[in-house]
């Protein structure tokens, strides 16, 4: 075993991941991880399943969970790890999350709709099960259905150079601020969530703050520092080298865990092979513990 860790992993109890709680758990064994956590986006339906095969095989898993939220009119990932999965609030607060991404995934299919989209609600729900459909969710049953049946609305991301970041693509071209799907967000807010976390048991961390739809600044992490955030995703598939140094060094400045996470999901990020994050160490999940409120 090594000393190595993932704490962004998404298993198929998000609307957009592959693979079962107890695949991934086998899989992290496999690789040699000494723990993972499971942050699904906006569930905790994986636990306790996971946490049973993890004490079965000697795999730590650390519960967690990614909440959508927003800050500044600007949606942030918040991960919230050591939650404790079965207090009321936190099944509260995430059917709360949940109920307002599908209102949220329910628009948007019907401005698809309006464009001339070949897409049903029921299509979303089959390809989501009970969990709320994601964008790129929604990007894949068009895509899927595209594939059987030629639309010409959705050549250009079959084509071979595009087809492997598709649903990001199709996302980004329909579903971003200022596009023709583009639905307000529903999210709950961070600010809110934080004050909430240590009722909850959780550790605050903010999930890939150099992705495109957040870019944080020095600012935005020195307010949430003042609120409650304990941690940063420093390395994760969202970061190249220098954003992961830049990243690394207003953590340390502003005394926040950087903790590292794939971001893992399967088909949805083929880019992102399960085990191909490099940068965590268990010192990261100690540091974590630290912070606890219990």
């Amino acid at each position: 075993m090594t000393e190595s860790v993932d704490l962004h992993i998404h298993s198929n109890k998000s609307s957009d991941g592959d693979f079962s709680p107890t695949h991934i758990v086998h899989l992290a064994k496999e690789k040699g991880l000494r723990a993972i956590s499971i942050t699904d986006h906006d569930s905790v339906a994986a636990y306790p399943e996971v946490l049973n095969i993890g004490e079965e095989i000697g795999l730590e898993v650390i519960p967690g969970v990614e909440l959508t939220t927003l800050f500044t009119d600007r949606e942030f990932h918040l991960l919230l790890f050591f939650i404790d999965w079965e207090r009321t609030i936190v099944k509260e607060l995430v059917k709360e999350v949940a109920d307002r991404r599908f209102i949220e995934a329910k628009n948007r299919v019907e401005k698809l709709q309006k464009l001339g989209f070949s897409i049903e609600w029921e299509e979303v729900l089959q390809e989501a099960g009970p969990h709320p459909p994601l964008g790129v969710t929604i990007a894949n049953v068009l895509l899927i259905k595209a594939e059987k049946n030629a639309d010409p609305l959705l050549e250009k991301y079959l084509d071979d150079a595009n087809r492997m970041y598709a649903p990001y693509l199709f996302y980004k071209d329909f579903f971003a601020d200022g596009r023709p799907a583009f639905v307000p967000r529903q999210n709950v807010n961070l600010k809110d969530v934080l004050a909430l976390a240590p009722h909850m048991c959780g550790v605050p961390v903010l999930a890939h703050p150099g992705a495109p739809f957040e870019r944080v600044t020095k600012e935005d992490l020195k307010v949430l520092k003042g609120l409650g955030l304990q941690g940063l995703e420093v390395y994760t598939s969202y970061h190249d080298n220098s954003m992961a140094a830049y990243y690394k060094g207003l953590a340390m400045e502003l005394d926040l865990v950087p903790t590292a996470g794939s971001d893992f999901h399967g088909r949805i990020k083929p880019h992102v092979p399960f085990g191909s994050l490099n940068n965590g160490g268990y010192w990261m999940v100690e540091e974590l513990r630290k912070r606890r409120s219990l």
